[in-house]
């Protein structure tokens, strides 16, 4: 009777350690389906966010800080998250950047000038001023902001966070395989490591 009870002692011990090695958590989450990167010689890492989003503001220098120390088979890319027309608007001023190439001498200013200072941001006229004192000309921001490359990326930028199940920012994708956010990770610290971890993994897998 003694030696039954200690092996189902036993059995229980061992269901329980495997279940509780089965619930720990991976923070991340494979894609419904892997989606083509832009660059099959890359690790390609894909950064939703939107300036008014104060975790994406949180997150900015630990992935700016991380972006800078990038093995050479690994491309970065950040996507603005467009899910109504005040995110639109605040992606279209990043796609403007981006055609003025402008983006990392503006980024983090615009995150300040939204995050603490209050601003807005949500129309043209307000962009142009914050373009101007960031060196531009009237007229650079205008051809920018209205060229039709602009205007082709923020008509996909809804469907970018469709195709990549993006629901919250910040969110980070992995070579199209894999998502990783805040809840999921645990922590801004967290995402970083798994993204690491990923990388590293798919780096071996090439």
């Amino acid at each position: 009777m003694l030696k039954k009870i200690t092996q189902a002692a036993v059995t229980l011990l061992l269901f329980c350690c495997t279940f509780f090695a089965q619930a720990e958590p991976l923070g991340y989450e494979k894609l419904a389906s892997v989606q083509p990167t832009q660059n099959t010689d890359k690790i390609e890492i894909i950064e939703f966010f939107w300036y008014g989003c104060p975790h994406c503001y949180a997150f900015e220098p630990l992935l700016e800080k991380w972006v800078k120390n990038l093995p050479k088979n690994v491309e970065f890319i950040r996507q603005p998250a467009a899910f109504n027309d005040l995110w639109s608007k605040h992606a279209k001023a990043y796609y403007t950047a981006e055609a003025l190439g402008l983006v990392d001498k503006v980024h983090a200013d615009f995150f300040d000038a939204i995050q603490n200072k209050g601003q807005k941001l949500d129309n043209e006229a307000d962009l142009e001023a914050f373009f101007v004192a960031h060196g531009v000309t009237a007229s650079q921001f205008k051809e920018a902001y209205n060229s039709f490359a602009v205007d082709a990326k923020l008509r996909q930028a809804p469907l970018m966070a469709g195709r990549y199940g993006i629901t919250g920012v910040p969110a980070i994708i992995i070579n199209g395989k894999y998502r990783t956010n805040g809840p999921l990770a645990g922590s801004h610290e967290k995402m970083i490591e798994v993204m690491d971890k990923l990388i590293k993994q798919e780096s071996v897998a090439k």
